[in-house]
């Protein structure tokens, strides 16, 4: 099985100062487009070791070839689970996370069910969510939730972070960049007031510069899922 690198410390979720930090070890360097080739995900992955991202975020199939070029560096490899509807079942969405597990991720971004939420089914998301967890944190991973937050209204966002607390997640995350809007200002700070400060955040969607990356992470968030992750990089240098 290719090596996993080790769960972030609780530095890595806690919030910093930003003038303290290297932009890039904010940045999940994601490529999940249907019609991404394994020559863009050798690309993404040395980019991830010249930029020192702290991860590359990826499909389920590209797993295995990202932990082989990836071996023996400090980058993490981040596997979405239920992409990008999350109207998996959630035997599924567990046995997706368990064999990207075995082929070498450490951090999971899943989709919660957010017809269930809509429903006011707490219970099935919950458990869910649950599903995941269990897992990753056996393995000493990470679980980052997607809510989908340009579905929900801002009750629903409260308590879709509530509910990923209560099943054990680490993060919270704003969208998965496929939905009707992706990460804003007003709605990481929002997952921050209700998580508290302990709770990592990961803003996701439409972020394309340094500019709009600091301001996230004012905000709150303590990781930037982007796929402009070079650009935002640049820019700030």
């Amino acid at each position: 099985m290719p090596r996993c690198t080790s769960r972030p410390t609780d530095e890595s979720i806690h919030i910093m100062p930003i003038a303290t930090q290297n932009l890039a070890k904010y940045i999940d360097h994601t490529a999940l487009k249907a019609d991404t080739t394994a020559d863009q995900i050798d690309k993404l992955c040395e980019e991830a070791v010249q930029f020192g991202f702290a991860a590359v975020c990826l499909n389920p199939v590209w797993v295995r070839r990202a932990a082989d070029r990836l071996r023996d560096t400090d980058i993490a490899i981040a596997c979405v689970v239920g992409f990008p509807l999350g109207a998996n079942v959630s035997r599924v969405k567990a046995l997706e996370a368990e064999q990207a597990l075995q082929d070498g991720a450490i951090e999971f971004d899943m989709v919660m069910n957010v017809g269930a939420l809509k429903a006011g089914n707490h219970d099935v998301v919950r458990d869910d969510i649950a599903a995941v967890t269990e897992i990753t944190r056996e393995a000493g991973g990470l679980c980052k939730v997607i809510i989908e937050a340009a579905l929900l209204t801002d009750e629903e966002k409260r308590i879709a972070c509530r509910l990923a607390q209560e099943a054990g997640a680490d993060f919270v995350k704003t969208s998965t960049g496929f939905g009707p809007g992706g990460a804003t200002l007003h709605d990481v700070a929002l997952m921050r007031e209700v998580v508290g400060p302990d709770m990592g955040i990961k803003a996701a969607g439409g972020i394309k510069t340094a500019e709009q990356a600091r301001q996230m992470i004012e905000a709150g968030a303590t990781r930037i899922g982007a796929s402009a992750g070079v650009q935002i990089v640049t820019e700030s240098q």
